[in-house]
């Protein structure tokens, strides 16, 4: 369950440990590709769209592994610490449903 009060049927299928593994190897190679480099060089995370430094930044999954996402430049986006631990399980479009479902009370 979620913080949020909200439960993940998580597909066994892609809670695989042998899938995870390998996206998360697919994901440090990604790291060392030029790709990547220019994407956190820019120094914006993702989220909060605020600056940081190329350091300061970590790969986030916008689809998480555990919910069906890849490795791929499609689905891998720099995001700041904070922005990354909050978002946990979520994709952007449940965020910002959560966000639009808090301000209206």
């Amino acid at each position: 369950m979620s913080d949020s009060g909200h439960y993940y049927l998580l597909d066994e299928q892609n809670t695989d440990s042998r899938r995870i593994k390998k996206e998360r190897d697919k994901a440090r190679k990604l790291k060392k590709s030029q790709w990547w480099l220019n994407q956190v060089n820019r120094g914006i995370c993702y989220y909060c769209e605020q600056k940081f430094s190329a350091s300061q930044l970590t790969l986030d999954h916008v689809v998480p592994l555990a919910r069906g996402g890849s490795s791929t430049p499609g689905n891998v986006v720099p995001a700041c610490r904070e922005c990354n631990l909050n978002k946990k399980l979520h994709t952007p479009v449940e965020q910002l449903f959560q966000q639009l479902e808090k301000n209206r009370f």
